[in-house]
């Protein structure tokens, strides 16, 4: 098999074991209210795997969240940088990196939980392109078990393991069928990686960060990853299409509560935030960051007025006495005033 292949099966050898257990388990819960055969027991199955895997992902999604965050902060810090070193471009490269340590984030932080399912994207397309092909298990999947997998149909008639390709290439007679659901599930693959990068620039990055590079990494993203997915989404099965639009599901509202609730100072979203706090009184207009509303009372639209000092006479400053009236004076004595303005005389 090779050196390569060795590593390959080192690697997904446990993912087998790991995804084809968790679906069993989910498959063994379902099987008591739904038929072990069909195919709706496997497709929810295939769901049910999803959302453990990303359950087990929130830890890395709010670091990711916290990175893209720290991200967008120091954009202004970036750009200095970029004013001052821009004929250095080691120079530049090197304050970057220092800056980015510094704040405690990465670059491709925000790539961090894309790369780490794709792994186990592959090794549940494996499991079911092995089931489909040649009824043979892998993990916990027993060559009976996947021939099951392998022969189920979605309401009796969309099978589970075929892809838009090959209802359209390698059948006998295309599948209309499997074509309409599994392009439906592709546009709906694309639409929620899009919707999900959209949201993301729209409502959460700050003026400031909407240009430089990271801006571009992600514009990049916002097209790139939707192309990729709907042109590669033909060839996937059925029930790989349900775990990766479940997972698109999950990842886009899991942002949509994490902007609502927690977003970047200085973005629309928080804006919207803190206008839905002070609608419900729970932001005070004197808070940091708040934005000061116009008082409700005359009183209150007045500024305070400057108390001004008295003008003193001769004799006054002379005796070093206050006017009266004056903050923290007393009163001028009559008897002293009369007395120096008589000798004055």
């Amino acid at each position: 098999m090779g050196f390569l292949g060795d590593i390959g099966s080192f690697i997904m050898t446990p993912l087998f074991y790991a995804i084809s257990g968790i679906m069993l388990g989910w498959h063994e819960v379902l099987s008591t209210f739904l038929d072990p055969e069909g195919g709706l027991s496997w497709a929810l199955s295939i769901i049910g795997l999803t959302l453990v895997i990303r359950i087990l992902l929130i830890p890395l999604f709010v670091k990711q969240i916290k990175s893209q965050r720290n991200m967008q902060l120091i954009q202004p810090k970036v750009k200095e940088l970029q004013k001052k070193y821009g004929h250095d471009r080691q120079k530049l490269g090197e304050e970057t990196m220092k800056l980015y340590k510094d704040a405690g984030t990465n670059p491709f932080a925000s790539c961090l939980p894309l790369i780490l399912q794709m792994p186990i994207f592959f090794a549940l397309f494996r499991i079911l392109d092995q089931a489909a092909k040649n009824q043979s298990g892998r993990g916990f999947l027993t060559d009976a078990r996947a021939t099951d997998f392998a022969e189920s149909k979605i309401f009796g008639k969309i099978p589970i393991s075929e892809s838009f390709w090959e209802a359209r290439v390698w059948g006998n007679a295309p599948d209309a069928t499997v074509m309409i659901v599994a392009i439906i599930l592709v546009l709906l693959m694309t639409a929620t990686t899009f919707t999900t990068q959209r949201q993301l620039m729209s409502k959460n990055m700050p003026a400031d960060a909407m240009s430089g590079p990271y801006a571009q990494q992600q514009k990049i993203l916002l097209y790139v990853l939707p192309l990729v997915f709907g042109i590669s989404g033909v060839a996937f099965p059925v029930g790989v299409l349900f775990y990766w639009t479940t997972s698109n599901l999950w990842t886009m509202g899991q942002q949509f509560y994490v902007i609502r609730n927690n977003p970047a100072p200085g973005t629309p979203a928080f804006k919207a935030k803190q206008d839905r706090d002070r609608a419900k009184g729970k932001l005070k207009t004197d808070e940091p960051g708040s934005v000061l509303t116009e008082p409700e009372t005359e009183s209150e639209r007045r500024p305070a007025t400057r108390q001004q000092p008295k003008r003193q006479t001769k004799a006054q400053r002379q005796s070093g006495q206050r006017p009266s009236g004056s903050p923290g004076g007393a009163p001028p004595n009559p008897n002293l005033t009369k007395k120096k303005q008589g000798g004055g005389r």
